[in-house]
């Protein structure tokens, strides 16, 4: 049993700023990829950064330089610092982690439920 929980979501005036949080918990032996994604309205969900268990980032051409990435290994936890908001960063904002299960032996992609980010102009 493993779950992600997103934190951190909310209404910024465009050139604000948030911090997401997303925590995973249960029985977890180690975490390799982590990432954040995001969905506007529509069926579309975009990659907006990820992170390696080395701590290796990359990024969207739409939020580079603006976004950050991170990573806490011992808390099992990956946060997306966003500066500089815009308008179009409007979006449901989901974390992902590939984790392997200390029950099951096997790496899977884990979801959080997404926390919403709205900027306003």
């Amino acid at each position: 049993q493993v779950q992600l929980v997103e934190s951190g979501g909310g209404l910024v005036q465009a050139g604000g700023s948030l911090r997401l949080s997303c925590a995973a918990s249960g029985s977890i032996s180690s975490i390799n990829d982590m990432g954040w994604y995001r969905q506007a309205p529509g069926p579309q969900r975009e990659l907006v950064a990820t992170i390696t268990s080395g701590r290796w980032t990359n990024y969207a051409d739409s939020v580079k330089g603006r976004f950050t990435i991170s990573r806490d290994n011992a808390k099992n936890t990956v946060y997306l610092q966003m500066n500089s908001l815009k308008p179009e960063d409007t979006a449901v904002y989901y974390c992902k982690a590939e984790i392997r299960s200390r029950l099951a032996g096997v790496f899977a992609n884990y979801w959080g439920q997404g926390t919403q980010v709205t900027v306003s102009s």
